[in-house]
């Protein structure tokens, strides 16, 4: 019984976190939410087998990012992008001026975020949102660091070239 209590402590202090990463993966908070679910099913089947406690998250991740890449593996979910938007958070201390370009800001890096490949995306996402360290994200993701430093150089010319694309669409139309 000390283990559920565990996992349901574990639970409650990181499914926000994880939910956030899911969302920045797939571009979808319902889609986001069935992959946190799908996640902690799945750590939860092997909780009494994972031994250091304060290395679970890191595996949360690894399990996360699997569980995502299945799901877009999927022929159903091979559909067009969501286009919802992102949540806004109140911040009272600037002004609307403000606050209204960091809103535009962040959806714009949010749709270039979608247009790259997976494998890059979530990258930037484990390294740049996640904060994680090179040697971290190659454990997460199960590769090399060379291969973190690669496609963290390629995701971020690619985010790049999407933002200034996307920029360059809204300006002209506005």
């Amino acid at each position: 019984m000390r283990d559920d209590e565990d996992f349901r402590v574990f639970a409650r202090e990181h499914a926000r976190t994880l939910r956030r990463s899911a969302y920045l993966f797939c571009g979808d908070w319902h889609t986001a939410e069935d992959l946190v679910q799908a996640t902690l099913v799945k750590i939860y089947r092997s909780w009494s087998r994972l031994g250091k406690r304060d290395t679970v998250h890191n595996y949360a991740r690894t399990v996360l990012l699997r569980t995502w890449l299945d799901e877009k593996r999927k022929p159903w979910r091979r559909r067009e992008p969501v286009g919802s938007e992102v949540p806004d958070t109140a911040d009272p201390t600037i002004d609307i001026a403000e606050g209204v370009s960091r809103s535009w800001d962040r959806d714009v890096v949010h749709k270039a975020l979608l247009t790259l490949a997976p494998r890059q995306r979530a990258v930037l996402i484990l390294r740049y949102f996640d904060e994680l360290s090179v040697a971290e994200t190659a454990r997460v993701m199960r590769c090399t660091e060379g291969t973190v430093k690669s496609q963290a150089a390629r995701g971020l010319d690619s985010l790049r070239a999407a933002v200034a694309r996307l920029s360059e669409g809204e300006l002209t139309h506005a």
